[in-house]
């Protein structure tokens, strides 16, 4: 056997090549106008793309699904975990475990997820238009730990334990409060994630609200971050694999690495997704007349941390700590001070007053800033 045949295979990858549909590779992508194209395993009322983010890491990446008006997916089951949002359209979920059956209805904004290996099938609910959903999941690990496609698709193993209770399919859940930014709710659905009910997290940023998710016991976690009107977040890092969806607002984040002479900026709309690299600093800003609302997934939870970072966040030894201390925050006493010159400047093409003066002294800034 030749080994340079066999040598830094990805499983994942060549499953993604050999599954048709397109593959979108890049630092952000809009979902809701990337290409997608048939998609033979969700049945032929769907369509779909992969898409590779270049901050996706080792852990995870996520699906693009389209389903066409009045229209289904084929059943599906597997053993990976996933985590939906719906980016458009109306429709509904029925999942099957050990014969019990659980359906529910969907929205833009719902974010839901059938218990680990469960039977699930998506309908639209439109007869007029398509519906786009993103399954952000941890696939790419799974298939490239086993690289055995029958074993993730055809696995009879019933995970019935991770079924949860009814009412976890009807928007119920449990809460369990640990401390700001850390916070849980558990469910396995939320009907709209513009609206639900967000806790303080002053640490993080100026009137900085968050909620923790805790979906079906899986291993994909979830968080929902708002910023009020005229504030923004202070600057953090951390490891690869937070995939970002704007929930509402307008505004936009900035990346940059120690040293970098320019920062990198996604401007947020909704139908965006993008995914911080691994370390990069980055800093989300809210430029709307209304306070800015984003999700993101993730692998690990607070519940199950899993990997080293999720557990030092969750700890506190990292995730609202100042660099300063070893942690992975910059507060708005250390950050470059062309941040906020920059985050003015955007307010005045916006009409939106600051509310930052109790934080950063604007005088000298707003000279900076023109």
């Amino acid at each position: 056997m030749s080994g340079a045949s066999k040598f830094l295979l990805d499983p994942y990858l060549d499953w993604t090549k050999k599954e048709g549909p397109p593959i979108h590779e890049d630092f952000g992508v809009d979902l809701l106008t990337a290409e997608t194209g048939k998609w033979p395993r969700l049945g032929d009322q769907c369509s779909g793309a992969f898409i590779h983010l270049k901050g996706r890491g080792d852990w995870m990446t996520v699906f693009l699904i389209e389903v066409a008006p009045g229209g289904k997916s084929s059943p599906q089951q597997h053993v990976y975990d996933e985590v939906f949002y719906v980016l458009s359209g109306h429709g509904s979920m029925v999942v099957e475990i050990d014969g019990r059956r659980h359906s529910f209805e969907w929205g833009p904004r719902s974010m839901f997820s059938p218990p680990l290996n469960a039977k699930y099938q998506i309908f639209n609910g439109s007869g007029q238009e398509p519906a786009r959903l993103a399954s952000s999941n941890d696939m790419r690990l799974l298939m490239n730990i086993y690289h055995n496609e029958k074993f993730i698709f055809d696995n009879p193993f019933s995970f019935s334990e991770r079924e949860g209770v009814a009412g976890f399919y009807s928007g119920e859940g449990e809460m369990t409060r640990i401390r700001p930014g850390r916070n849980m709710w558990e469910t396995n659905f939320v009907a709209d994630l513009g609206s639900f009910e967000l806790m303080a997290w002053e640490a993080r940023g100026a009137g900085s609200a968050n909620m923790q998710f805790l979906l079906g016991e899986g291993s994909m976690g979830a968080h929902v971050s708002e910023m009020p009107v005229g504030s923004y977040k202070k600057g953090h890092r951390h490891g690869p694999g937070l995939h970002i969806f704007f929930i509402h607002g307008s505004g936009y984040t900035l990346l940059w690495y120690p040293g970098d002479k320019d920062f990198q900026r996604v401007d947020w709309r909704h139908g965006m997704c993008f995914a911080p690299p691994d370390e990069m600093f980055h800093q989300h800003f809210d430029t709307s007349s209304q306070p800015a609302r984003y999700l993101a997934v993730g692998f690990g939870t607070k519940r199950y941390p899993i990997v080293y970072e999720r557990r030092a966040g969750s700890e506190g030894r990292r995730t609202d700590v100042s660099i300063k201390d070893g942690g992975a925050q910059i507060e708005y006493a250390d950050q470059d001070p062309r941040i906020h010159a920059i985050w003015l400047n955007e307010l005045r093409k916006t009409g939106v007053r600051s509310q930052m003066g109790a934080f950063i002294d604007e005088t000298n800034i707003a000279a900076i800033a023109g």
